[in-house]
């Protein structure tokens, strides 16, 4: 049973399938819904059921459509994936976690998440709380320097906070435009090269949906609902999210202790995770048919 056709295509699905071993009977999170594309897969490889999670009410309708097609086998829960323990209180035969923005998202011009297109200063997933132009219109220059360094990794970040301040001290920043023309006027576009504002968007709507915080929380719950030898699959985009990921498996996973030189290495009882893998990147060939792989990496962890 197949539902509606894909507009956008799910990153790295085959590998995820491959690390996640759907299993009939078992229950899965996919804990960033998203269009449903991990979803769909999962049901389809084996008859098991799919809690599915996110935060974004837009993707109701989409849930909708698969609550027609799989019945009891699917579930949608509005949440963060922060919020985990809570909202899964099954336990499950593993979670799989797509880190970032959506490209349902970033197709949306008026969410605000692109500098592509004119559209309100906004960025936020779950579409309430606060926005990225209230940051940029209501934080100091140093707590907006420190958001671009930390979260965007910008190394122009004072310049370009001293710059929004002097902005707005005219007039309130509103659209994602004119906050990328802001930027540009401390680095400049050149043809070929990453477009200078991405950075800071990435940084902006890093901040204002709390994402590296929410990774990190998102983690330890789906790990807390798996069962013995449940998976944990997550694949990530930037080197913030990756760096949590790998520092959290690495840190639950099994120790390794020699009684002597001669005695094999045995693996402490105390680890949660009994095999954690290393970054598996995506094929050339997906990288090539889909952009939006190009910087995805993929990383999964196996429960004890």
């Amino acid at each position: 049973m197949a539902a509606q056709r894909q507009k956008h295509i799910p990153v790295m699905l085959k590998e995820v399938l491959q690390y996640l071993q759907p299993k009939a009977g078992d229950i899965y999170v996919d804990a960033t819904f998203g269009n449903g594309g991990y979803t769909q897969a999962i049901l389809e490889a084996a008859p098991c059921k799919v809690i599915a999670l996110d935060r974004d009410p837009n993707v109701k309708v989409r849930a909708n459509e698969f609550k027609n097609l799989y019945a009891d086998r699917f579930e949608f829960r509005a949440g963060k994936f922060g919020d985990f323990t809570d909202l899964v209180p099954e336990k499950i035969g593993g979670a799989v976690f797509d880190i970032g923005v959506s490209s349902m998202q970033l197709d949306n011009a008026e969410r605000g998440f692109s500098f592509a297109k004119e559209a309100p200063l906004d960025m936020r997933m779950s579409c309430d709380g606060e926005s990225a132009k209230d940051i940029v219109n209501f934080y100091g220059e140093k707590e907006l320097a420190d958001i671009l360094y930390q979260y965007g990794e910008e190394r122009k970040s004072r310049q370009i906070a001293a710059k929004i301040i002097e902005y707005r001290r005219r007039k309130k920043i509103e659209t994602t435009t004119e906050l990328a023309e802001i930027i540009y006027t401390i680095l400049h576009k050149h043809a070929g090269d990453i477009d200078p504002a991405t950075r800071t968007f990435q940084a902006l709507r890093i901040a204002v949906n709390d994402e590296l915080g929410e990774l990190e929380r998102g983690l330890k719950g789906a790990t807390e609902r798996l069962i013995s030898g449940g998976r944990l699959v997550v694949v990530d985009f930037h080197s913030l999210e990756d760096r949590i990921v790998k520092n959290y498996m690495k840190a639950n996973s099994a120790k390794k202790v020699r009684i002597s030189k001669y005695a094999p290495e045995l693996a402490q009882d105390d680890s949660v995770f009994s095999e954690v893998s290393k970054a598996i990147a995506p094929t050339p060939a997906e990288c090539f048919e889909n952009p939006r792989a190009r910087s995805a990496k993929l990383r999964y962890a196996i429960r004890r």
